[in-house]
């Protein structure tokens, strides 16, 4: 049985981790010398996170959608032989200039947060 620590713990890792999604799955994206499926991008999350991946393959999905249909993402569909067609997913212009600002945007709250952690910031 989970005590209340433990909701209240996972509780906020969901909060952190909905927070950063789209920010990996853009470096994914950009690192990626060729465009990717779902699954591909799946398995580079959960490679990278050492317990629990911060996102479940049937929610990455949704976020893939909505990135591309705010131009960050674009995708094409190819057939797969060993089952139904499988939809490749390649960072735009606009996706590396998001990423550039959500980059700047990430390291500013890490830097604040770790600064306030380890009581460096005169609080």
């Amino acid at each position: 049985m989970d005590t209340a620590d433990d909701v209240m713990l996972r509780k906020f890792q969901k909060e952190l981790n909905s927070g950063i999604v789209s920010l990996v799955l853009l470096a994914i994206l950009d690192r990626s010398a060729e465009p990717l499926y779902g699954y591909q991008i799946a398995k580079s999350i959960e490679g990278g996170w050492q317990e629990g991946a911060p996102v479940k393959q049937g929610t990455l999905y949704p976020v893939l959608r909505s990135m591309e249909e705010t131009g960050l993402l674009g995708s094409r569909v190819e057939p797969s032989v060993s089952g139904p067609p499988r939809k490749y997913y390649t960072i735009t212009d606009r996706g590396r200039a998001v990423l550039a600002d959500w980059r700047t945007a990430w390291s500013r709250t890490r830097d604040f947060v770790d600064t306030t952690l380890e009581g460096r910031n005169g609080a």
